[in-house]
Parts: C-alpha cells; sequence; structure tokens
C-alpha cells in the first residue's frame, strides 16, 4: 500500500471514529433526560408491560389533586399533597411556589424524582388552565381505566 492510499485511509477512519464517538455521546445525554410519564396508578402497580420505575429516576406523573390532602408548610414553600387517577394515590412533595390555577380536584402534571414506591418530590408542577382541557396523557390514561356511566332519562327521573 503506497503511503498516500494509507494517508488516506487513517483520515476516513478517523473521520468515522470522530462521528461515532460524536453520535455515542448524544444517545447517552438524551437517555439522562428522558422523562416518562406515569398515572398514579401505573406508578404503584407498574405499566401494562410490566415496567416500574426505579428510586431515584426522574418522571412526569399526572393525576387529580386529592381533595383535603393539600398540606403547607408554615415556615417554608414546602407543599405536599396526593395525586389519584382512578386506582392508589401518591403523594406529591413540591418546594416552591405552585401555579395559580392550583386546586383540589384539578389536574395537574408534575415533574420529579422518585422518592420511594409513592412519593415523588417534584421540580416542576404545572396546572390545566380551563375546565374542559385534560393533558392527553391523563385523559388517555383514565378512559382506559375507566368507562363513564351512562343514565337513560327514565333513571335520572327515578332517582329524585
Amino acid at each position: 500500500m503506497n503511503p498516500r492510499r494509507k494517508k488516506r485511509l487513517a483520515v476516513i477512519l478517523s473521520i468515522l471514529l470522530g462521528i461515532s464517538v460524536t453520535v455515542g455521546l448524544m444517545l447517552y445525554a438524551l437517555s439522562q433526560n428522558m422523562d416518562l410519564f406515569y398515572t398514579p396508578t401505573e406508578l404503584v402497580d407498574g405499566k401494562p408491560n410490566g415496567t416500574k420505575p426505579e428510586i431515584g429516576q426522574r418522571l412526569r406523573i399526572g393525576g387529580m389533586v386529592v381533595a383535603g390532602s393539600v398540606k403547607r408548610d408554615p415556615e417554608s414553600l414546602r407543599v405536599s399533597f396526593s395525586l389519584r387517577d382512578v386506582g392508589p394515590e401518591v403523594t406529591v412533595v413540591y418546594n416552591g411556589i405552585l401555579p395559580d390555577l392550583f386546586r383540589e380536584g384539578q389536574g395537574i402534571v408534575a415533574q420529579g424524582i422518585l422518592k420511594n414506591s409513592t412519593t415523588v418530590e417534584a421540580f416542576e408542577v404545572l396546572a390545566k388552565h380551563d375546565e374542559e382541557y385534560m393533558p392527553p396523557e391523563i385523559a388517555e390514561a383514565m378512559q382506559k381505566n375507566h368507562q363513564p356511566l351512562e343514565y337513560s332519562e327514565k333513571q335520572l327521573k327515578g332517582s329524585y
């Protein structure tokens, strides 16, 4: 092999190695920043495919704030509240100012870190902005987990 071909081969191999390292680092960075969405039921019982989040994992959780569950620390901005969809409750602990639209019975999405099997320490809490809107993930999970009750006009009249 002549020196000119060796030089070209070395340049091509170094370019391929550089591209491979760059792609590898990008994939590693993306996997570290991925937040998976869970409902309270999926967090406790696991997703339908059997996967459960690990303690210390970053995740997003969405559900309805349980009435009477909001507890505020009088000396700091620390707030804890329970979330529920149709199954078990999950406790969310947040240190910061909650959105103006946050209230009991409200649908929210919290981003945070799983501290134990039923507790999430949130670093961000988002509340829905009107009565009709529900985050798509929550709406889909609630549709899967329960069927709306349909009453006939006769049944409604008989209940009064």
